[in-house]
This record gives C-alpha cells, structure tokens and sequence, in this order.
C-alpha cells in the first residue's frame, strides 16, 4: 500500500497557493521548513485569532492529484500547490486513512495523519464554483471534504517529487478524519 509524491510546495509567506519547489524539508514537531504554517502551536489565521497556544496538528497539508483530475471533469484547471497544499500525491487514498497513520516520504520522513482539511471560501476566490467540487454531499446526505488531509511531522527529511509513499495504518480500531 503506496504511492508516489508528485509535487512538493511551501511558501513563507501568508498566500492561498503555494508555490511548487524542487525539495522541502520537513522538521520534526515543526512542519515544512521555511513555510508559513510551520511551528509547535496553530499557525493557521483562523484558528490563531480563536486560541494561538493550540498545538498544531496542521503542520503538513497533503492533497491526492486525483482531485485534479475530478474536477477537469468538471471544467476546472488546478495544479500542485494551486490549494495551498504541501504535498501532492498519487496513488495514495489519503481521504480513507484513519487517524493516527504514518506516512513514510522519501528516505526519512514521517508524518502522522492528524485529520482532513476544511475547505474554506478561499477557494471560491481562487476558482469560482470549485469549492462545490471540493466539498460534496453523497445521495444520503453525508458531507464529504474532499480537500486534503493534515499531519504531523514525526521524523523529518528531504522530500521531492518522485519519493515513494509508505503507508502504515495504526492499531486497533480505526477513528475516521474529521476536521482539524
């Protein structure tokens, strides 16, 4: 159970997309270097104004290029990085892992899943008419977030486009994302 990182992305600064690089670094506790949402307590605007001392479990955010592809279908253009992720899979159902997953990058680094990404209106600026495309409802009703999941960074390494992807599932019983 596997797949590849097809892109990797990090911005210092405060910006919905990230631009695409040829490596990151991810840091133990911290997140990618250099990014803007790295660090040990919520470095996320929305969640900083509610309470800045929140532990971040928003370190890394991974979104499958799958959803590229879904939403072509659907007449829109959207590349790696383009939603503020830091890494892009393939290969990989990053939306059916339970919490507590550890995903193996490259050579060294681990991430632990932490939970899903909630996508917000920003997307709709980016896009107009994509955030219905990243969040839908199943024929029952059951909201389904389809933009990303978030991690931890448990081991850090370089990582790059290319880099195999390891996934192992946690004990017991499996919790189901939620938002984080």
């Amino acid at each position: 159970m596997g797949g590849t990182i097809t892109a990797v992305s990090s911005n210092g600064v405060y910006s919905f997309t990230k631009p695409n690089r040829a490596d990151i670094t991810l840091l133990a506790g911290l997140g990618v270097e250099g990014d803007v949402h790295a660090g040990v307590t919520v470095k996320h605007r929305s969640r900083v104004a509610r309470d800045p001392s929140q532990p971040n479990l928003r370190q890394v955010h991974l979104l499958h290029e799958e959803l590229f592809d879904e939403v072509r279908g659907a007449g829109f253009e959207v590349a790696a990085g383009e939603l503020g992720e830091n890494v892009t899979t393939r290969g990989v159902d990053l939306l059916g892992l339970p919490v507590g997953t550890l995903l193996r990058l490259g050579d060294r680094a681990v991430v632990e899943v932490t939970g899903l990404r909630n996508p917000c209106l920003q997307i709709d600026n980016f896009r107009q008419g994509l955030l219905k495309q990243v969040v839908r409802r199943d024929a029952d009703g059951t909201l389904r977030l389809r933009g990303g999941i978030m991690g931890v960074v448990l081991e850090g390494g370089l990582v790059r486009p290319g880099d195999p992807i390891g996934v192992e599932l946690p004990e017991g019983p499996h919790v189901p994302l939620e938002i984080v």
